[in-house]
């Protein structure tokens, strides 16, 4: 392997190294399946989120927004069948006493009860229920009983009549959220792919019976466009068709993008049909119909096309996309790598960091007057220690686009120099157009 491909062990070491994301619990020895994400961390997240929710809201006149709460009524889980069917086959070894999925196993080996790891007897599959319980009030008794949800299209689908009503939504219409769900998975693995506790950015658009098809491909257009204006490679991106549906699906596509441990779900475009709506009626005893009074008073249930993004698992791929180790020798000199972020301006968890020449003179007091007047507009950082040129490849690691040194000419002439990330160009411009430039670089920005 080439020394300088990317690995998800080298993502792992810069997360940790530059304050991404930290293991939870880590004095304690660490909590599996849970993550803490640190001061850039939860800035990348938060930019990944806004960018999302503007393309789903901002952008679309017939999408709102909702929150909904983690707990739900226990008859939600009920009626989306995840208290009968949210569950694993699992199997344990007699004498290693480690745990595997029935269904990702060999299947001859599962057959002849034979461990793959030590060759000693497995026990009978049993199913496994992947949602977290736990209980509401003093009593620790059936009554009490409620779920850490694990989706959280189910609390769209039960306030839907409510968002129709005090919104006065009209079909076709869509209800974005983002929000926590949880899920005790036996497995985790990948860093921040597959955890316990993850991120939702979920869509679920409303349509006529007869028009889901038509809505299906324009949502999977949708969604394949919103990665390409992020600037991720498209060469790493691919589409794959579900042939064994889901009980709730009539057609379902998952993005999938190109990790360091190969091809794996990024995103799902699914036509639910009118299951959800169908069965809340059925649990709950109140009619999720839809009454059309453009058309005559037409009444139906809804079809739904659901779009469902991970919000971790987007983080860790515009951190595996971005990443890069660049050798910037020429030829014939000895190899000299940077590691370098590239990150999408509206990404990256700092815009634009100031870094004044030297500490004396005057430089700093003058360099944070401009990070004061540009941290209005834009996330900033302030960096005094070291040589310049190490102060650039500390920006570079972190997805910096845009740096600005102020030097004894910016006293002088109130210019200062503005490098580029990607390209590693300089340019001179006036501390007065330094905003303005920043601004349409990041309007025009393309990856290279």
């Amino acid at each position: 392997m080439d020394n300088h491909e990317i690995t998800m062990e080298k993502i792992v070491s810069l997360c940790k190294r530059r304050g991404f994301v930290f293991q939870s619990s880590e004095i304690y020895g660490g909590q599996a399946g849970a993550w803490d994400y640190g001061p850039l961390g939860i800035e990348l997240k938060k930019n990944i989120q806004n960018a999302w929710w503007k393309e789903m809201t901002q952008l679309h006149d017939n999408i709102v927004g909702l929150d909904a709460a983690i707990l739900m009524h226990p008859r939600t889980w009920e009626a989306s069948g995840h208290v009968a069917n949210f569950s694993d086959p699992l199997v344990d070894c007699k004498e290693c006493k480690m745990r595997f999925r029935a269904d990702n196993m060999d299947q001859d080996a599962l057959a002849a009860r034979k461990c793959p790891n030590c060759g000693g007897e497995l026990t009978e599959p049993r199913a496994f229920n992947l949602m977290f319980k736990t209980h509401i009030g003093p009593a620790e008794d059936t009554a009490s009983v409620v779920y850490l949800r694990p989706e959280t299209a189910q609390g769209i689908y039960v306030n839907y009549k409510n968002i129709i009503q005090s919104n006065r939504m009209k079909i076709p219409f869509g209800i974005a959220q983002v929000g926590k769900a949880f899920r005790n998975e036996i497995v985790t693995k990948n860093f921040i792919f597959r955890t316990c506790e993850f991120e939702q950015m979920e869509m679920q658009f409303f349509v006529k019976p007869g028009d889901d098809d038509k809505f299906f491909e324009y949502w999977r257009g949708q969604r394949w466009a919103f990665y390409e204006k992020y600037g991720v490679r498209m060469n790493k991106m691919r589409w794959y068709h579900h042939e064994k549906l889901a009980h709730y699906a009539k057609d379902a596509y998952d993005i999938e993008y190109e990790f360091p441990m190969g091809f794996s779900e990024l995103e799902g475009v699914h036509n639910r049909t009118n299951f959800d709506l169908t069965q809340h009626t059925n649990y709950s005893g109140k009619d999720m119909s839809y009454i059309d009074q453009d058309n005559g008073n037409d009444k139906y249930i809804p079809y739904i096309i659901e779009t469902s993004a991970g919000l971790t698992r987007n983080l860790l791929m515009f951190l595996c996309d971005a990443y890069e180790e660049q050798n910037l020798a020429k030829e014939g000199e000895p190899e000299d790598y940077r590691t370098v972020l590239h990150f999408h301006p509206k990404i990256a968890p700092v815009t634009v960091a100031v870094l004044p020449l030297m500490k004396k003179d005057g430089l700093a007091e003058l360099a944070k007057e401009i990070q004061a007047e540009l941290k209005e507009e834009f996330v900033t950082d302030y960096d005094q220690s070291g040589a310049i040129g190490k102060r650039y490849r500390r920006q570079d690691e972190v997805g910096t686009p845009f740096c600005i040194t102020v030097d004894y000419d910016t006293k002088e002439d109130k210019t200062v120099t503005l490098r580029f990330r990607d390209s590693m160009e300089q340019v001179r411009i006036p501390v007065s157009e330094v905003a303005a430039r920043i601004r349409e670089e990041i309007k025009n920005y393309k990856r290279v």
